[in-house]
């Protein structure tokens, strides 16, 4: 079994599905590896690894730091969620859209979202933990958000009423965050990560 990495519907958004190796004491996966993962096309600098434990319908989103970007490599540990990257970078061909995918404990499937994309979760089952690497540190006071449910971006989330943090729910839909507090599209030409 190989590594298998799988482009989303915004170039840079990648579904990662990692072998799994059962058998009837349970499971093993590497859920990183620097070479392998690069050279399947994922090769981000991981610097710092979070764990999120929440319980249903808990959404956490959508979030992002600008002068401390951070790609992250994301999957659930216990439960399920559904994953989504809004690409916010300014002056981009798909700025405003959104890309997801379900990520839980039995698919062992992870998303990558890259840096200039807002990132959020719901959980769908009882309680998730999530664990997402990061390529940059968190940096107090460099954390913005956009409105989870702003409706020009339209993200189709399996869940009518989140539970929210105060921060969450007073997030600014994407129109109305300005320029300066967005990041800058920058076309290389190639699909970086």
């Amino acid at each position: 079994m190989a590594l298998k990495i799988h482009g989303l519907s915004i170039p840079g958004v990648l579904l990662v599905e990692p072998p799994c190796f059962k058998d009837h004491r349970g499971f093993f996966m590497e859920t990183h590896h620097l070479e392998k993962y690069r050279q399947a096309g994922l090769d981000a600098p991981f610097v710092q690894d979070n764990h999120s434990h929440s319980v249903q319908y808990v959404l956490r989103g959508l979030h992002y730091q600008l002068t401390h970007p951070q790609g992250k490599l994301v999957y659930a540990v216990s439960g399920e969620i559904f994953d989504v990257a809004v690409d916010i970078r300014h002056g981009s061909p798909t700025f405003g859209h959104w890309t997801g995918a379900i990520l839980s404990a039995q698919n062992h499937k992870q998303i990558y979202v890259p840096q200039g994309f807002a990132h959020g979760f719901v959980v769908l089952s009882d309680q998730a933990d999530v664990i997402y690497k990061c390529t940059d540190v968190y940096t107090p006071g460099d954390e913005y958000g956009v409105l989870w449910s702003d409706p020009a971006i339209g993200i189709d989330w399996p869940v009518d009423i989140p539970i929210l943090s105060q921060k969450d729910q007073e997030n600014k839909k994407l129109e109305d965050i300005s320029e300066d507090r967005l990041p800058v599209y920058e076309d290389s030409g190639t699909q970086a990560v």
